[in-house]
């Protein structure tokens, strides 16, 4: 069978030392799982990349992401990394982990999914901690109310924190913005949360993001190169 992306095993290789490079650079000594994004590309991107090694795919719509899995064989680890809209809820059942709870009305519906299944939803909170009026998520001082209200929400299990750095920011916006989500993470911590994940970082800047703690980086054009629009 011809590769779709021939040179998948050689970017993974050098993404992965990139990334134990950018861990032991940043002090932190965090284990890094590699999320390739999926997105836009067909059902082989996940399939080539699990041939190289990659265990977990990122997607950011579920309406997306339903055929592709259909037509995936291997046991891949879906994430859902993109908005989800409170009618699609149920079918978290089919990803391992939500990276973008963004609203107190999208958790009221996950925690009641979460709920009705017996089995409480792996999610990350998250946040705006680039001020971003374009972005998603709470902002640091909701956070601390939010982080409060989970912990009486059982059908969510909040495992840490997700943001989005701005497009074509300096590294010391990036580095602001990355260390912010750091925060975010302690706070939901001390909330009592088994708060230890942090999303953050993507091909143009996952290694200053591992450099301040991400233990999750979605990467997609790097390791597929330019998207189908």
């Amino acid at each position: 069978m011809a590769m779709h992306f021939p040179n998948l095993p050689e970017r993974v290789a050098e993404i992965r030392d990139r990334l134990a490079a950018a861990s032991s650079r940043g002090g932190y000594g965090q284990t890094v799982r590699l999320v390739a994004v999926t997105k836009t590309h067909g059902p082989e991107a996940a399939l080539e990349a699990w041939e190289a090694g990659v265990r977990d795919c990122g997607e950011n719509r579920v309406q997306e992401a339903l055929p592709k899995m259909a037509a995936v064989a291997v046991p891949v680890s879906w994430h859902l990394i993109g908005h989800l809209q409170r009618n699609k809820v149920h079918e978290l059942e089919h990803f391992v982990l939500l990276h973008s709870l963004d609203s107190s009305r999208l958790a009221d519906a996950v925690c009641e999914f979460g709920l009705k299944r017996q089995l409480a939803v792996d999610a990350l909170i998250q946040v705006n901690t680039s001020g971003e009026a374009t972005k998603g998520g709470f902002s640091p001082e909701e956070l601390r109310i939010e982080a409060d209200r989970l912990v009486g929400m059982p059908g969510i299990r909040v495992i840490g924190a997700m943001t989005m750095a701005p497009l074509d920011a300096s590294e010391i916006v990036l580095r602001q913005t990355f260390a912010g989500a750091r925060h975010a993470r302690q706070v939901l911590a001390g909330a009592g949360h088994p708060a230890t994940e942090l999303s953050m970082g993507m091909s143009n800047d996952y290694e200053i993001a591992v450099e301040e703690g991400a233990t999750l980086v979605r990467i997609g054009s790097a390791l597929f190169g330019a998207r189908d629009q």
